[in-house]
């Protein structure tokens, strides 16, 4: 069994930053690829970001150049270093991994 809790979330100006944590429990986490998915209001839900255990990284379109995702196995630990924030990155913000778990979701508001 993994839990996944996610933690970051915000209100923010346009232009500014936020960090998201998503901290994990069980052993399969540093096996496994984490994403990041966001859902906006009346929203599908979208895949932001991931990072495989090795490291390897990618993101959606809409966020390359401002999103920066980065693990930590040793403290079952993911991050997305979000710059650069727009109002349409509005979204609760999920993490996900192992083709099944999924946290509660942080809500992240970008508005002046």
């Amino acid at each position: 069994q993994v839990q996944l809790v996610e933690s970051g979330g915000g209100l923010v100006q346009p232009g500014g930053s936020l960090r998201l944590s998503c901290a994990a429990s069980g052993s399969i986490f540093s096996i496994n690829t984490v994403a990041w998915y966001r859902q906006a209001p009346e929203k599908q839900r979208e895949l932001v970001a991931f990072i495989t255990s090795s490291g390897t990284t990618g993101y959606a379109d809409s966020v390359k150049g401002r999103f920066t995702t980065s693990r930590d196995n040793a403290k079952n630990m993911v991050y997305l270093q979000m710059n650069s924030l727009k109002p349409e990155d509005t979204a609760v913000y999920y993490c996900h991994t192992a083709g099944a778990y999924w946290g509660q979701g942080t809500q992240v508001t970008v508005s002046s």
